[in-house]
């Protein structure tokens, strides 16, 4: 089955110009820019079952050429794709349903009429090109550079198309990151999974973009090493999805959802103990750390003041237009992709890492609930937020794999400690103080917590 990885990066005019002169890319390239101008048309019925199967169908004039393609969504963590891709070169520029066959078209659409397929939307965009050689030692790897600008239409709406679209063509996926961080080091490019077609249709319903990847499928036998993945990719795919919407709509829950994923995603990294040797994380969790201590008194001062709310996309975008978030979150992906936590770490944190995640998270939970010392915030709230951390820790993994516990109302514990969080977080005055002592006593009070700090 053919399949194309890539990563689609979000750029500005100024850095496809940037791009485009780039010593990195000029100097690898083995032909040079390549010019071609796309005219693309989107087809699908009109319930949008295309859509809704995530298959895309597309007519593309390439100069004389006309080509046809289909595609499947695949797998997309964090703006590293892979998806499957059928071409096919037509003679003339209307739809061959015949090419659409059982060999490619999924099975959901089988009882679809396919002469109910027409135009919704298209995307016409200047593309300039360039393969470029990225050596590995001596692994051979071929990127397709990309730079394209132009727009997605459908009837009076649209949005500007303006990115670098890096596709491998021989090698491994690690290149397409790796080369990605080296240009984002330099400049604002952010990793953006969204395709040109869910864009086109996202002129229709802006809620027709998915935020949040499929939840990982965690069991008890399942290795640490293995959970800690899959919730990690989820998190940092997450975010970036809401980023993405956030740019696009400035909706405040995206921000305040986008903050939750890196909370939680430091928490995580927090929370492993020798499984990840902090030395391995340090440069991810220093990026977390400074990104948490810019938004998060933002979002506080949010949840109160309307004038915060209407400001916030402003500020965001002037996130995006530096360097910060674009190569965190290129690092991270190599960084779980390549396994970095494993590298490196002790015989124990071998065995803790191979153990079955059933064993090692009651034991986690309970030296955490054991370590907060409830009864002592009940006395001296004022104090609660140097608890933040430790009630975090509990929280991310209460929210991803409380299945996995044997608890009573666990729901509600999960519940009960965000409002802890959530007062923690508050500015101290007399009412908040208050806020806190009951919150605390709730907690220490629920069969739950009273089960896991025995």
């Amino acid at each position: 089955m053919p399949k194309e990885t890539e990563i689609k990066l979000r750029a500005s005019k100024a850095t496809l110009a940037a791009l485009r002169a780039h010593p990195l890319l000029n100097k690898r390239s083995k032909s040079g820019w390549q010019q071609h101008e796309l005219l693309n048309q989107y087809f699908d019925t009109p319930a949008r079952d295309l859509a809704g199967a995530k298959v895309a169908l597309r007519l593309r004039r390439d100069g004389e050429q006309v080509i046809q393609t289909l595609k499947s969504r695949g797998e997309s963590v964090a703006g590293l794709s892979e998806r499957n891709e059928w071409d096919w070169q037509l003679a003339s520029p209307a739809l061959d349903l015949t090419k659409l066959d059982d060999s490619c078209w999924p099975a959901s659409l089988a009882n679809l009429d396919k002469n109910s397929l027409q135009a919704v939307f298209s995307t016409d965009f200047l593309r300039e090109k360039a393969d470029i050689g990225w050596g590995r030692g001596k692994a051979k790897v071929v990127i397709e550079a990309a730079l394209d600008l132009g727009n997605v239409c459908t009837g009076e709406q649209q949005e500007e198309i303006c990115e670098l679209e890096l596709e491998l063509r021989e090698g491994e996926p690690a290149a397409l990151l790796e080369l990605a961080i080296e240009l984002a080091a330099e400049l604002p490019l952010m990793p953006c999974d969204i395709s040109k077609a869910e864009r086109g249709y996202r002129l229709f319903d802006a809620d027709s973009y998915a935020l949040s990847l499929p939840a990982p499928a965690l069991h008890v036998d399942m290795p640490l090493d293995e959970a800690f993945a899959a919730l990690a990719w989820h998190l940092l795919g997450t975010s970036q999805r809401l980023a993405e919407q956030y740019r696009f709509n400035g909706h405040w829950k995206l921000l305040e959802q986008w903050l939750q994923q890196l909370s939680e995603l430091r928490a995580l990294l927090a929370s492993l103990g020798q499984t990840a040797p902090r030395v391995s994380s340090h440069g991810l969790r220093e990026v977390l750390d400074a990104l948490l201590k810019d938004w998060r008194p933002l979002i506080v001062a949010g949840q109160l003041d309307d004038a915060v709310r209407q400001q916030a996309p402003a500020r965001f975008a002037e996130e995006l237009a530096q360097t910060r978030w674009g190569l965190f979150s290129l690092q991270a992906s190599l960084w779980l992709l390549q396994r970095h936590w494993q590298i490196g770490r002790n015989e124990r944190g071998n065995r803790q890492g191979q153990a079955p995640i059933g064993k090692w998270l009651p034991r986690l939970l309970a030296e955490e609930a054991q370590a907060l010392q409830l009864k002592r915030y009940q006395q001296q709230p004022e104090d609660l937020a140097e608890q933040l951390p430790r009630i975090e820790r509990l929280l991310v993994w209460l929210h991803h794999a409380r299945q996995l516990l044997e608890l009573p109302e666990v729901d509600r514990l999960y519940g009960e400690l965000l409002k802890l969080e959530a007062s923690a977080l508050q500015p101290i005055n007399p009412e908040q103080l208050a806020v806190r002592v009951f919150q605390a006593h709730t907690v220490a009070s629920l069969r739950a917590w009273k089960q896991l700090g025995r």
